[in-house]
């Protein structure tokens, strides 16, 4: 059984930095391309950042670009968001995903965590 646990997110202020994680078993992590989209209610879930299997090509997302360092340790199955100069507007429940690609489309991956909470104070 494939799980994807997120883990890292919280309340930050406004310019803070945050970084979340998500753990993944039960599938081979290193053959799968690794996302980070995020959802607040009321909207679709929306693209920040991708990561190819190997680590060799990173996607961002133009609001996660520049602010926003998506990373992953295949030995640890791991997969990283780190986040800084975070705005008010970055809060949203941000989930990670896997998928054959790293692409921005969400409907392109397989599998998909529970989310973690990121709230930004202003």
């Amino acid at each position: 059984q494939v799980q994807l646990l997120e883990s890292g997110g919280g309340l930050v202020q406004a310019g803070g930095s945050l970084s979340v994680s998500c753990v993944a078993s039960g599938l081979s992590f290193s053959d799968y391309g690794m996302g980070w989209f995020r959802q607040v209610p009321g909207k679709e879930r929306e693209f920040v950042a991708a990561v190819t299997w190997s680590g060799g090509s990173t996607y961002y997302s133009d609001s996660a670009k520049g602010r926003f360092t998506i990373s992953r340790d295949n030995a640890k199955s791991t997969v990283y968001l780190r986040m800084s100069s975070l705005k008010p507007e970055d809060t949203a429940v941000y989930y990670c995903a896997a998928g054959r690609l790293a692409l921005m489309d969400p409907g392109e991956y397989d599998y998909w965590g529970q989310g973690t909470q990121v709230t930004v104070s202003s």
